[in-house]
């Protein structure tokens, strides 16, 4: 469904991805795990062209696009194109001024040229799907964090992509409101929505990713399965960084446990 050969992206004289290759299958999860500053952000926004690369190919469905220094992106072909990647981001990025209906209306008023009364009914019934049907009039400075996060996904499905691309999704969230978010995440895998997810939240990877790519400095050390990945990789550097992970996610629920007990 995504094919991306040889990609490569840098800033001047500093190298951030170094010839990506990667196949993203549809109705799959591929989860991109790595050391902050490896690239995985910046490859992500490749993939729908927020970030132009400086090389290679990007193929999703029907648009394929050659990078380099003398090719020129049609801007109507871009934003055509990114209509097929919905884009989750670290912060939700909602309309202040917006409901949460307002908020997920918005794309297919402007950009799909909808009715307000079809758009309504399909953004009431993507609410309904991240479990935020109730609070369709409510701004998002009433809203949880992880409920803003929900209505940037349902946002983000509005307009039907082919592919959707969370960048850290949970990585703002209190602790207690990383699963509602998860959560809604694993029930599209489950309903075969092709999806790429940049995270830390490794035990997320293993449950839900059909393949789990290793990213640092700007290359592909390790891809495969979450069983191989996790349990069979044979570079030091992976091993080395899901061991660092690991022992900061047992201190971190040590230390929440605690302050929980000093609690009650």
């Amino acid at each position: 469904m995504l094919t991306i050969r040889n990609l490569h992206k840098a800033y001047g004289h500093t190298v951030v991805l170094n010839g990506i290759d990667l196949d993203v299958h549809r109705g799959t999860t591929t989860i991109i795990i790595g050391p902050s500053g490896s690239g995985k952000s910046t490859l992500l926004n490749c993939m729908n062209l927020l970030e132009v690369p400086s090389e290679g190919s990007l193929q999703l469905g029907a648009y394929t696009f050659q990078f380099g220094p003398q090719q020129l992106l049609d801007a109507k072909t871009v934003r055509a194109f990114r209509q097929k990647t919905g884009m989750v981001f670290q912060g939700h990025h909602l309309f202040p001024h917006m409901s949460v209906l307002e908020n997920v209306m918005e794309g297919l008023v402007i950009v799909r040229k909808q009715n307000k009364a079809d758009a309504r009914k399909k953004a009431e019934h993507l609410l309904e799907k991240v479990g935020l049907r109730r609070f369709v009039d409510k701004y998002p400075d009433q809203l949880s964090g992880g409920q803003q996060q929900r209505v940037g996904i349902a946002r983000a499905l509005a307009l039907d992509p082919d592919i959707l691309l969370y960048d850290e999704p949970t990585s703002a969230l209190d602790p207690e409101l990383v699963g509602e978010v998860l959560n809604v995440m694993k029930e599209l895998a489950g309903e075969g929505m092709t999806q790429v997810v940049v995270t830390h939240e490794m035990h997320f990877a293993r449950e839900v990713a059909d393949q789990v790519i290793f990213l640092d400095q700007g290359r592909i050390l390790e891809r495969g399965t979450p069983a191989h990945v996790f349990a069979q990789s044979r570079s030091e550097r992976v091993r080395q960084f899901l061991s660092r992970i690991s022992h900061a996610w047992r201190e971190d629920n040590a230390e929440r446990r605690a302050n929980a007990h000093s609690v009650i």
